[in-house]
């Protein structure tokens, strides 16, 4: 009987997705407002790994969603159009990169490193509703809320090996001139792989990471997680420049690794 009643849910759900789109397509201006309380931010990184690093010819895409509280952010810096990506050309060029002397392509893609972010309009915010209750009744997402991922904690391996890693920068956007909480989640799509993720002040702590030279982290639990396939935690009191530090091992075997990041402002 509940398979059954999945099966319906996966019917009914797409179904009311659609007419609301059509209500959109013939009744735009009445549901042109957004009920979303937060401001969001959605980019994602690609990685291409050359020939030098043992997961050759492997790729990485970083999936990163940033709600957070831009309540007095000036509204001329709003994406009116979330798919105008004009103004972030500057950030978004293939740029050539080394880490442990081994060279790796970036491609940003829709980054404005926290300078830009967009609310839904009424019809995404419920079709984006609609797909999350999807989500949960199958599992994968455990929080009710569209655009706030909570994985479930799930521990894999040992800590990665500094020298024989990627690792990746991720700024959180804030506004707040002293400290402010996130919380945060973060999940890998490859069963045999695993990351370490911590929370650090600045990004200068990459720069320290790589060159060995005692990279500082939050220390509180929740603010870091070692070894594992899917971590959600909590970290408080960070400072504006902070951000998420993700190592990943030079092991990866699929052809696209994707690591989905979920940042939260929680004050």
């Amino acid at each position: 009987m509940k398979k059954k009643h999945k099966t319906i849910l996966y019917f009914v759900l797409p179904a009311l997705a659609f007419v609301l789109v059509l209500s959109n397509i013939f009744f735009g201006h009445l549901v042109s407002d957004s009920l979303y309380d937060q401001d969001i931010n959605k980019y994602s990184i690609y990685i291409h790994l050359q020939d030098e690093w043992d997961s050759y010819p492997g790729n990485i895409l970083f999936d990163v969603t940033n709600v957070w509280d831009s309540s007095n952010l000036d509204e001329s810096i709003h994406f009116e159009d979330p798919f105008d990506i004009s103004s972030l050309q500057v950030y978004n060029t293939n740029q050539l990169q080394y880490q442990h002397g081994k060279p790796y392509v970036e491609l940003k893609h829709e980054f404005s490193d926290c300078e830009s972010s967009w609310k839904p309009v009424l019809y995404r915010y419920v079709v984006d509703t609609l797909r999350n209750k999807i989500a949960l009744a199958q599992g994968t997402q455990l929080y009710d809320d569209p655009y706030i991922s909570v994985f479930p904690t799930i521990k894999h391996a040992d800590a990665v090996n500094t020298t024989s890693s990627y690792a990746q920068f991720i700024p959180i956007c804030t506004l707040h001139d002293d400290d402010t909480s996130y919380e945060y989640s973060v999940s890998t799509n490859d069963p045999n792989s695993w990351f370490d993720v911590y929370f650090v002040p600045s990004s200068k702590q990459l720069g320290n990471y790589l060159n060995s030279n005692g990279f500082y982290h939050y220390p509180q639990d929740g603010c870091y997680a070692t070894g594992h396939q899917s971590f959600h935690g909590i970290c408080e009191n960070v400072e504006q420049d902070s951000g998420l530090l993700v190592v990943l091992p030079d092991v990866l075997k699929k052809s696209l690794t994707k690591i989905k990041v979920s940042l939260h402002e929680t004050q």
